[in-house]
């Protein structure tokens, strides 16, 4: 069992940054794709970023790519979604996942996680 809990949001100015942070309880990230997804009121949940821990490699929303980076750190069973740049639209509640049986294809789809963490909110506006 894999306990998430997301923090790090807030309200934040056009182009202003938020790091947001997902820490696991009860185990490390070895061999777990971890992603970030983002829903705003009235709309569907959207793939943002992914970290798939063996080899780190990462995938990006288009509309997130060159603004966004997702890191991790094993030790402290932790990963990081530095966000830059941020824009009105980017407003949603923000929610870590985690599974640890996903094929490429499958990373950008919500429904195949098996963990998720509690959501932070994150707000951009003037």
């Amino acid at each position: 069992q894999v306990q998430l809990v997301e923090s790090g949001g807030g309200l934040v100015q056009p182009g202003g940054s938020l790091r947001l942070s997902c820490a696991a309880s009860g185990r490390t990230f070895n061999n777990y794709v971890v992603a970030w997804f983002r829903q705003a009121p009235g709309k569907e949940r959207e793939f943002v970023a992914a970290l798939k821990w063996r080899g780190r490699h990462t995938y990006y929303e288009d509309s997130v790519q060159g603004r966004f980076t997702i890191s991790g750190d094993n030790a402290k069973a932790t990963v990081f979604l530095q966000m830059n740049g941020l824009q009105p639209e980017d407003t949603a509640a923000y929610y870590c996942a985690a599974d640890a049986h996903l094929i490429q294809s499958s990373i950008s789809q919500s429904s195949q996680y098996d963990y998720w963490g509690q959501g932070t909110q994150v707000t951009v506006s003037s």
